[in-house]
C-alpha cells in the first residue's frame, strides 16, 4: 500500500535536515553541495547520500543515487519518502519512478526545478519546501563553479576546463 507523506505526519523540514547536512559534507569535501536521503514511512533514515560526482570522478554518483544505494535493498519502495537538497534531475526522477518511490521532498526549486513535473504527473506526491539553507548553498556554488554546475546537469559548456577544481 502507498502511503504519502501527509499520511506519516512527519515535518518535511526536519526531514530535509539531514538531506542538508549531506549538502554541507559534500561541498566541504569540494563537491557539488546536494545532499539526499530516503527515509521509512515512520522516519527511520534508510540511507543518506550526496553528490560525490567530483569526489568520486563518476558522473552516476549524485545524491539521490548515493543515499538510494546507501539504504539498501528494500522489498517494497512505495511507501518510502526521497528527500533531496535540490529538485532532482532526470536520471534521479528515473530512479525514483523505477522503484515507486511514493514521496519527494525537494529542498528548493528556485535553482534547478528538475524532473518535478514529471514526477506530479506519475502520482509521486512532491512536497516543495523553499528552504532559503538549500537556495543560498546552490546559489553561491553555482555562482562560482558555473561550469561544473552545467556538467552536472548535462548542459554542454564549449568553455568548461575538465580539470575545473573546488578550492
Amino acid at each position: 500500500m502507498t502511503s504519502t507523506l501527509a499520511d506519516t505526519g512527519l515535518d518535511p523540514r526536519s526531514l530535509l535536515d539531514v538531506a542538508y547536512n549531506q549538502a554541507q559534507t559534500g561541498l566541504s569535501e569540494g563537491g557539488i553541495p546536494i545532499g539526499a536521503a530516503l527515509f521509512a514511512a515512520d522516519g527511520t533514515v534508510l540511507g543518506q547520500g550526496r553528490n560525490r560526482r567530483v569526489q568520486h570522478d563518476d558522473p552516476s554518483v549524485h545524491g539521490e543515487t548515493d543515499a538510494f544505494r546507501a539504504a539498501g535493498r528494500q522489498r517494497d519502495y512505495s511507501s518510502t519518502i526521497m528527500v533531496t537538497t535540490l529538485a532532482p534531475c532526470w536520471y534521479c526522477s528515473g530512479l525514483i519512478r523505477q522503484f515507486g518511490i511514493g514521496s519527494v521532498v525537494i529542498g528548493e526549486t528556485t535553482n534547478f526545478s528538475g524532473g518535478q513535473d514529471w514526477l506530479r504527473e506519475l502520482g509521486v506526491q512532491v512536497t516543495v519546501v523553499d528552504d532559503d539553507r538549500c537556495i543560498a548553498m546552490m546559489s553561491g556554488f553555482i555562482e562560482n563553479h558555473v561550469h561544473l554546475w552545467n556538467e552536472d546537469i548535462g548542459v554542454a559548456d564549449v568553455e568548461s576546463d575538465p580539470a575545473e577544481e573546488i578550492a
